[in-house]
């Protein structure tokens, strides 16, 4: 699941894509309707790859809980954003039962199950989160690429 170029944008909804940086900004497409506008540097833009979740523990990358859920549902869409917040929270607690109920407020819970079904409805979804730094196949290949080039 390529998250880096996938933003959320604070005060607008949906989800994103990351076209280019300007001087003022970004420039992203909306990922449901292709509109595209400009952001800029004094609102709140983050990556879906650099979002994560409180837990009891150590906070949890959102690229793994997309991941937890796309293997809970096998792939298919979750339940709606707009349902309860009972069955939402319930069915939340089925792939991320650790996650920190004092700190993570429903709104959140809302925005990762709408998030989610955004993703499998463009099929931007899978099982495999991207890994924090890339594996050591993945820097041969690209070492390897590197080394090929005139």
């Amino acid at each position: 699941m390529d998250l880096k170029k996938i933003i959320a944008v604070t005060g607008k909804p949906g989800l994103y894509k990351l076209i280019t940086t300007t001087r003022t900004g970004i420039l992203v497409e909306s990922l449901t309707d292709g509109r595209k506008m400009p952001v800029s540097t004094n609102q709140n833009a983050s990556s879906l790859y650099d979002i994560s979740m409180f837990t009891y523990g150590d906070d949890k990358p959102l690229r793994e809980i997309l991941a937890d859920m796309y293997k809970h549902y096998n792939g298919q869409k979750a339940p709606s954003h707009k349902e309860s917040e009972s069955v939402l929270r319930t069915e939340f607690e089925k792939f991320f039962p650790d996650y920190d109920k004092e700190r993570v407020y429903f709104s959140d819970i809302k925005k990762v199950f709408q998030w989610y079904n955004t993703l499998v409805e463009l099929g931007l979804a899978d099982d495999q989160p991207e890994p924090l730094e890339p594996t050591a196949e993945q820097s041969e290949s690209s070492a390897t690429a590197e080394e090929t080039q005139p």
